[in-house]
């Protein structure tokens, strides 16, 4: 909501909690800040009402009022939160609750000494006065407005999965459209000389039609006929140095030198590279021709192999200068057909092609005529129009379809499309308008990881509500859902089906850049002139975005507004120019995730001043390269995101860091966290804490004090039964988990966690992920299904290792788990010689492992694993022959079709003859090579076979458990 109402949110609050009587302010001052906050009330309803008209149709005296009270309400939120924090543990400033009971002593001790009572009187009477300006300017506003309620939980609408299947299949991907790209790639293998020299197609058309969509639905489907593939997108202020890095690497040449080399040596490497290759690259989105001609020196040597290259652009002459020779070929993209377009809007609002009621049919047809078969605008405008199950009623249809304008066509395409797109942003809530326009501090074309984003979103203060005990990102969740269902930005699904980033769509993009720029709510720095321009001294948030310049003549060292920026975000090294640290007064988000800190880096960027930045909420330092963390960062008490993921070097964390009661969310690598006894307890806030190791049982139980934790990744060391009984007594504690990482990291483990599990602990119903990276037993899981199943009902992942036994039962059982989606299991010690993977258990499976040793073959039901996408097993030859299976055969022909990216099969030929170990390879291969996904198969053979052995000559002995856990988890990993 900031974007509507600037700071009012948080501040009016703030200034009601000085009114009180405990505080003792002079009547003077008091009488100002009531003064204030009438006023100030009275002028947020009137932004609420002025929020909901589309900013383009503002009255210019309007804009200028609204833009100018936005303003105002920043400077004295900034003025009332550096008072406060002088005080030791206030409430959170963002947080509109404004509660700041557990101080009111410490508080009234602070306005009894005069500097600081005279400091605020002064700075209160300075914004009454500018306040009364710009009311004298302007007759003061008295509207009504209500604030948006964010609702209940939400959940990302599954029909969208499936819509963007849908998407990818009408823009080309299926027949006619399908058969001409295909004669125009020409990929028959003949002998025709044509064919094999390399082959550019060039996709052009206007913003939304579906380019990329259609490009990568291609690469996807004929990348297996080539040697090596690179999809690359370039945007419009592109690095033409990362451009040819990203197709390295995307090839598979992924050596460190690529980073340091020029555009000429990249230029080198990549002709050699490519030399006696094959090969299928898509360079997406390229906006100027002269970029493509430096850009296609990279391949003016082409073999004669058949290579294709495949180019997207939004411009024809760019699309021209692409397709230069006489093999080329400019694959013109066209809108949907009526018919298409229909199927696509009825799909998304009334969930069926052909579910329109009467009612809706005509103004269904106008709106239609009015996206011109674009399936951006369609799918955007059908999202604004679906709530859930519910359609709007035909009333609202009837006043989005005379906003629309005249329609979309390729001569005025930019200006409609925004249009069309401006309808959806502003049928947004207001805390969700914020949250969008937020997206722009992300480059095109970025893979935006929903976690992150959601943190900044709380750090920023975007994220409100009055409960205390509702968790603020899984409010954010309910955020991020919303704007996906409304097809504002576009999810990236995992493996396992699961939305973890998003995708901002360029058009998109294009509006909430704009929109931005206009509120002056981001200073977007890409190098271009616009973009540097600071507005004055208005400058909020700060994004580094661009690729190509080095930022020496920016003038930011000498900006005199840098005291009131909030928040900076570096995607580039214009880190080079950052002043310090401490002149940054207000600033709450830090993020220069991804930028290398560490010793030997060209970015010398001096992290020790960041004690000074007293009001910071989120750091994100991870993968930065950084070997020590200052003691100082126990300094930010407001601090609640600290972000250190992937840094290899750094081996310890200040003592006080335990200092920061408000920390939320605390990410370390490979277990780095080794708090002292007493300390733990402290994080009385966190919902996330991964990197802990716990040596003592003391500090064990004082993990059950963080009663908030909803993930927890924890390695126990010199594990013994104490340690053991206090981690436990802990995790029944953690009422909110769903997400449990434990692993052990002792040499020799003398009791079994599994056991205490089993008898002192049952888990939560929200639990989602269970990890186990140490000996355990399947009793445990048996005795929490059999006390309560359903509190494994929402359990979706689940990795086991080192489990000692495995029967039939066990596996019956743990295929029963209705949501379970990802299964890995591994053990080498005793288990049933034969398993079977019932036709009726896993049904929702999606990542299938069980790795059970030398003594076990694993056999599939025809009909096991429905939804299956990749699959990891085990073969014990000598068993599998002593039992009669002679040919192999563990019912994988003509199974598992749902299979689709690879299979990991693991062979234990110990005991068994070379032939015999042969013959099992052979089979298994066999089993696949029908299969219609042509899968990736990885076979590890334990122990490997000697080149040249006789098939007579029996197979050694298998490796070792240790040796053979490693190889298993660094199969898996990879």
């Amino acid at each position: 909501m900031e974007v509507v109402t600037g700071a009012m949110g948080s501040l009016l609050p703030k200034l009601g909690e000085l009114l009180m009587d405990e505080y003792n302010l002079h009547k003077r001052v008091k009488k100002d800040v009531e003064f204030l906050r009438k006023e100030l009330a009275s002028m947020h309803a009137a932004l609420i009402k002025v929020g909901e008209v589309p900013r383009d149709q503002l009255d210019r005296q309007v804009k200028h009022w609204a833009d100018e009270v936005r303003e105002l309400s920043y400077n004295m939120e900034d003025v009332i939160d550096k008072f406060l924090v002088r005080v030791e543990g206030i409430q959170q400033p963002h947080d509109n609750t404004g509660r700041f009971k557990e101080l009111k002593s410490k508080m009234l001790g602070l306005f009894k000494k005069g500097k600081n009572h005279h400091r605020i009187a002064d700075a209160i009477q300075e914004i009454k006065e500018q306040l009364q300006e710009v009311a004298a300017r302007r007759e003061r506003n008295k509207l009504d407005g209500i604030a948006p309620n964010p609702g209940e939980a939400v959940v990302i609408d599954p029909r969208l999965r499936a819509l963007y299947i849908e998407v990818t299949e009408l823009v080309g991907i299926y027949g006619k459209r399908d058969q001409d790209l295909m004669r125009r790639l020409s990929l028959e293998t003949n002998d025709d000389a044509s064919n094999k020299r390399l082959k550019k197609v060039s996709i052009v058309g206007f913003g939304g039609l579906g380019k990329t969509t259609l490009a990568r639905a291609v690469y996807q489907k004929i990348k297996g006929d080539f040697d090596c593939g690179a999809f690359v997108s370039v945007g419009r202020n592109p690095d033409i140095k990362k451009v040819f890095r990203d197709i390295l690497i995307d090839l598979g040449n992924s050596h460190s030198d690529v980073v340091i080399l020029d555009a000429n040596q990249l230029i080198k490497k990549l002709h050699e590279f490519l030399e006696n290759k094959r090969y299928l690259i898509i360079i997406d989105d390229i906006w100027d021709e002269k970029l493509w001609s430096y850009i296609n020196l990279a391949f003016s040597n082409s073999n004669n192999l058949g290579s294709r290259l495949i180019t997207t652009t939004r411009n024809l002459d760019v699309s021209k200068s692409c397709c230069s020779s006489a093999d080329d070929s400019i694959y013109h993209m066209k809108p949907l057909s009526k018919d298409d377009s229909r199927r696509l809007f009825y799909k998304r609002v009334f969930a069926d092609e052909n579910g329109c009621p009467n009612e809706f049919e005509q103004v269904s047809k106008d709106i239609l005529m009015k996206c011109g078969g674009v399936p951006l605008a369609i799918i955007t405008i059908a999202s604004a129009l679906a709530r859930g199950q519910e359609v709007k009623p035909k009333s609202e249809w009837d006043i989005l379809l005379q906003s629309l304008g005249s329609g979309l066509t390729e001569d005025n395409s930019l200006e409609e499309m925004r249009r069309i797109l401006s309808f959806s942003y502003y049928d947004l809530p207001y805390h969700l308008r914020t949250c969008l326009l937020y997206l722009c501090i992300y480059p095109e074309d970025s893979e935006i990881d929903r976690d992150r984003l959601i943190w900044k979103w709380v750090a920023e203060g975007f994220v409100h509500h009055g409960d205390q005990g509702t968790s603020l990102f899984l409010l954010g969740l309910n955020y991020f859902n919303q704007l996906i269902n409304r097809s504002m930005i576009q999810p990236i699904y995992d493996d396992l089906g699961q939305v973890h980033a998003c995708r901002v769509h360029d058009m998109v993009l294009d509006l909430i850049c704009n929109l931005s720029h206009e509120a002056k709510f981001v200073n977007v720095l890409d190098g271009t002139g616009d973009s540097m321009s600071f507005q004055g001294n208005n400058v909020r948030r700060l994004s580094f975005q661009d690729r190509n310049k080095d930022h020496e003549g920016t003038p930011l060292r000498n900006f005199t507004g840098i005291s009131r920026v909030r928040s900076i975000t570096i995607f580039t090294s214009a880190i080079n120019i950052m002043p310090f640290l401490s002149r940054f007064e207000v600033l709450r988000v830090l993020d220069l995730s991804g930028y290398n800190l560490g010793k030997g880096s060209s970015l010398q960027f001096n992290l020790k001043g960041v004690g000074h930045l007293i009001h910071l909420r989120y750091l994100g330092l991870a993968d930065t390269g950084i070997r020590k963390l200052s003691a100082e960062i126990g300094n930010l008490q407001f601090l609640e995101v600290l972000d250190l993921g992937s840094n290899y070097e750094l081996h310890e964390l200040p003592p006080t860091l335990f200092k920061l009661r408000r920390l939320i969310y605390l990410n370390v690598y490979l277990y780095k966290v080794v708090p002292t006894p007493g300390v733990l307890q402290n994080l009385t806030s966190i919902e996330v804490l991964r990197g802990v190791l716990v040596s003592l049982n003391i500090i064990a139980q004082e993990l059950g004090k963080l009663a908030r934790l909803r993930e927890l990744q924890i390695c126990l060391k010199d594990c013994s039964f104490d340690l053991y009984e206090g981690f436990v007594k802990s995790l029944c504690n953690l009422r909110h988990i769903e997400i449990l990482h434990i692993e052990c990291n002792s040499g020799e483990i003398y009791f079994e966690l599994t056991d205490l599990l089993e008898e002192r602990w049952l888990p939560p119903v929200h639990l989602r992920r269970f990890v186990l990276y140490m000996p355990s037993q399947l009793s445990a899981l048996r005795g929490w299904i059999k006390r309560d199943p359903m509190h494994l009902s929402n359990l979706s992942e689940l990795f086991l290792n080192s489990v000692k036994e495995v029967q039939q039962d066990d596996v019956d059982i743990i295929g029963g788990l209705l949501s379970l989606r990802r299964l890995s299991i591994w053990t080498t010690h005793q288990t049933q010689r034969l398993l079977v993977i019932r036709a009726d258990g896993f049904r929702c499976i999606v990542d299938f492992n069980l790795s059970c040793g030398s003594a076990t073959q694993i056999m599939f039901e025809p009909g096991a694993l429905p939804r299956v996408e990749s699959v990891g097993f085990s073969l014990g030859v000598r068993v599998a022959k002593e039992d009669g299976n002679c040919g192999f055969d563990m019912g994988l022909q003509g199974n598992l079709l749902s299979l689709r990216r690879r299979v990991d099969v693991n062979l234990y030929c110990g005991g068994a003859r070379v032939g015999e170990a042969r013959a099992a390879q052979s089979a298994v291969r066999h089993a696949f090579d029908t299969h219609p996904n042509h899968l990736e198969i990885v076979m590890f053979t334990n122990p490997h076979i000697a080149e040249g052995a006789n098939d007579e000559d029996l197979c050694e002995d298998e490796m070792d458990d240790k040796s053979l856990y490693q190889c298993l988890v660094d199969l898996v990993e990879n």
